[in-house]
């Protein structure tokens, strides 16, 4: 059988990074985009432009050695014609993309502002790579999509979008900026549902729970810290992401449209799914 392709933001680390990997090993070429190609390489991650484990090519590395092609593409998702650039490269390089992974987020200052401190610049930022970015690509892949007569559509949410914080961002809370646009996302999937009800599309929003990132760790969030909410890792949320790419879930895993992926993780027995990057 033909492959099926996937096309994941995000994806020089962490969940996108493991996602890759674990949709190549569920029968996937990946085309893969993020900021970082080459490891090493400074950007800008909370304020920090320390250079961060993991890249593109090292993701594209253990997407071969699962037996798969992976496609690298520079793209920054503030940069929304540069990504509507690389959607276009994957559909012509492979002829199709068959499953979006809505996965990046932005990095960059203003997450976490106390709601009178938060600017304009910055909201621009969150929404554009938040919210504007991830909308572009799926007006951009989704019509293909539908012409083939399915696709799968899955949008990273979070749990902040939809839950009040325990006490201000600067204390063990959150902030408004980063969460609205999440909330803001999350209206996506209903909005597809609803207008394209009989055309073989799937659309979910994740909601991975707590994740030990690479950014989190850059943020200066220590796992003493994460441990309060019981974190688990990149590889069990990919995990749930291959599964959903050619599962669906059962009706009593949704609450409100959102698929928890600790929940799934346990329900699947996945919470403990090793890293695939490090096989």
């Amino acid at each position: 059988m033909e492959r099926k392709v996937a096309f994941i933001t995000g994806a020089s680390r962490g969940i996108g990074a493991e996602s890759a990997v674990a949709l190549a090993q569920a029968g996937y070429h990946v085309a893969i985009t993020a900021r970082t190609l080459t490891e090493g390489e400074p950007h800008d991650h909370v304020g920090s432009t320390a250079p961060l484990p993991g890249s593109l090519e090292a993701t594209a590395k253990a997407v071969r050695a699962a037996g798969a092609e992976a496609l690298c593409l520079r793209a920054d998702i503030l940069d929304e014609a540069a990504v509507i650039d690389a959607a276009r490269a994957a559909g012509n390089h492979f002829g199709r993309v068959d499953l979006l992974f809505n996965n990046a987020v932005y990095q960059g200052t203003g997450n976490q502002e106390h709601l009178l401190d938060v600017t304009r610049e910055q909201l621009d930022a969150i929404y554009q790579g938040n919210l504007f970015t991830p909308l572009a690509l799926v007006q951009t892949l989704l019509p293909g999509m539908i012409e083939r007569g399915g696709g799968t559509i899955i949008n990273m949410v979070s749990y902040t979008a939809f839950n009040n914080p325990p006490a201000p961002a600067d204390k063990g809370g959150w902030g408004f900026a980063y969460p609205s646009s999440k909330a803001a996302l999350a209206r996506m999937a209903g909005a597809l549902q609803a207008e394209h009800p009989d055309s073989g599309l799937r659309c979910f929003n994740l909601e991975p729970g707590t994740v030990v990132t690479e950014v989190m760790k850059a943020a200066g969030i220590t796992e003493e810290v994460l441990q309060r909410f019981r974190p688990c890792s990149p590889a069990t949320i990919a995990a749930v992401v291959a599964w959903l790419a050619a599962n669906e879930p059962e009706a009593d895993w949704q609450t409100q449209d959102i698929l928890r992926g600790p929940a799934m993780a346990k329900a699947l027995d996945l919470f403990k799914t090793p890293s695939l990057l490090d096989s």
